[in-house]
């Protein structure tokens, strides 16, 4: 992910400190631990040939990363359907992931959040979520990410759209435009609103855009996109910054996380990855797996 890409020699200088809890997300927390909160890890992508040797065995060929990527991650950001996925690859992912509790979160087309930016998008958008029914339980929240030039001067179109959504099924918002998070008016808006339709708020923590990460719980759920920088050391403690955070909102009743990792370079995801699970597990008492390294040709 570029976004919010800043040139390693700043990194030092920028404030990584995760903003105060918000007094708002005393609605959403029921302030006691739910007793089995649902946690998944993932990546934006597993077709990264630069995981063959790494965690996927060497030799493995591109059509079987999927089947290798689920035994480190139980879920998957997947950015593809953003652009154009046909029917019958949804199926077949469904099928290589079936029984082991992976969950998929779709993004919503950019036919439909850029190009129409929400207008005339209903057929569009029926035509998608039916799509994606083929995931069946394995289908997680699907996610809306508007362009940094829809802001709030859109709201009443956001707005209209969101409430248009089905209610059976999961959503998280994404917004980039700095006037969401600039004018409180505007941040109140959208977080209520958010709330009374019942959608997740997207929080996503990249360097370039602090702003982003805004820390904001409309529902019992949270849905976290963390940018990091190829294993720079501020990569570390924003992680235990986020451990931090996360064991609070478990104890106080988050139900469902959702932790998506990139970096600028997705080589060193990994690496990332392992270091964020064994803090959760130490600190959270949770007992999730990690990524597993390979050091031979072993396949699965």
């Amino acid at each position: 992910m570029d976004f919010g890409r800043t040139d390693t020699v700043l990194l030092n200088d920028i404030d990584f400190k995760l903003p105060a809890e918000p007094l708002f997300n005393k609605t959403a927390l029921p302030g006691r631990r739910a007793k089995a909160p649902a946690v998944y890890l993932g990546c934006a992508k597993w077709g990264r040939k630069e995981w063959v040797g790494k965690i996927y065995p060497k030799g493995t060929k591109e059509k079987d990363f999927l089947q290798q990527y689920v035994h480190h991650y139980n879920s998957i950001e997947l950015n593809a359907t953003h652009y154009q996925v046909h029917p019958a690859l949804i199926s077949k992912w469904a099928a290589t992931t079936a029984g082991r509790g992976f969950k998929f979160c779709p993004k919503v087309p950019q036919d439909i959040s850029h190009y129409r930016q929400l207008v005339n998008a209903g057929e569009a958008t029926t035509a998608f979520l039916g799509e994606m029914q083929a995931f069946g339980d394995q289908l997680g929240p699907i996610f809306l990410q508007l362009s940094d030039r829809f802001g709030p001067n859109r709201k009443d179109t956001l707005f209209t759209y969101l409430a248009a959504l089905p209610t059976d099924l999961r959503f998280y918002l994404e917004v980039r435009h700095p006037d969401w998070f600039a004018d409180p008016h505007h941040s109140h808006d959208l977080f209520h609103t958010l709330q009374n339709l019942g959608i997740g708020a997207v929080i996503t923590d990249t360097a370039g855009r602090r702003d982003c990460a805004h820390m904001h719980l409309p529902v019992a759920g949270a849905l976290i996109r963390f940018v990091g920088n190829s294993l720079h050391p501020t990569d570390y403690t924003r992680v235990d910054d986020w451990v931090n955070r996360l064991a609070y909102w478990l104890e106080h009743g988050l139900e469902e996380l959702y932790f998506f990792m990139h970096m600028h370079d997705e080589a060193f995801s990994p690496e990332l990855t392992v270091y964020l699970v064994d803090q959760l597990n130490a600190r959270c008492g949770l007992s999730l797996e990690k990524p597993v390294f390979v050091n031979n040709n072993t396949l699965f």
